[in-house]
């Protein structure tokens, strides 16, 4: 993870005002916690706490783990849709509620494809790509992290 990329976590952070996030992508894991290292120091602020976490995984199911997560879809003709912000998922607009989008189904870009909670606020996820639905990866309810992958989604 670089530089950069770092960035552009802390600028997701306050553009949807989180004091703290863990984001792990390509074996490395990192703590940001919005705050202050060392509080007020002669009336001048310290820098934000960023902490790095080497990703640690049980040996037992490292090569369990490591064989999913180098798995791709069977075709290139995939496209993951992913997560844009932390929170929780919601396959429907209400508990009662049929999902906007299952299995089989075929979506067109703006259409909506689950709802991510995130500070009280429930955002609609709008597709930006059209095709076929292959593959739900997220159970109603459960957390999600940016960038998770929630849909595979067969190019038309």
């Amino acid at each position: 993870m670089n530089k950069k990329r770092i960035e552009e976590i802390i600028e997701l952070m306050e553009k949807f005002g989180l004091t703290e996030i863990d984001v792990e992508e390509e074996g490395v894991k990192i703590h940001l916690k919005k705050g202050f290292a060392g509080g007020m120091q002669g009336g001048i602020l310290q820098q934000p706490v960023i902490q790095h976490i080497p990703a640690m995984m049980n040996m037992g199911e490292s090569a369990a783990a490591a064989e999913k997560a180098s798995a791709k879809p069977e075709a290139a003709n995939y496209i993951e849709v992913k997560a844009p912000m932390v929170g929780t998922f919601y396959r429907a607009p209400a508990p009662d509620a049929e999902p906007y989008v299952d299995t089989g189904d075929v979506i067109k870009e703006g259409d909506i494809l689950c709802i991510i909670e995130a500070m009280k606020l429930m955002n609609e996820i709008k597709s930006e790509v059209s095709g076929k639905i292959v593959k739900v990866l997220v159970e109603n309810g459960q957390p999600v992290e940016f960038g998770q992958v929630l849909f595979h989604v067969e190019k038309p």
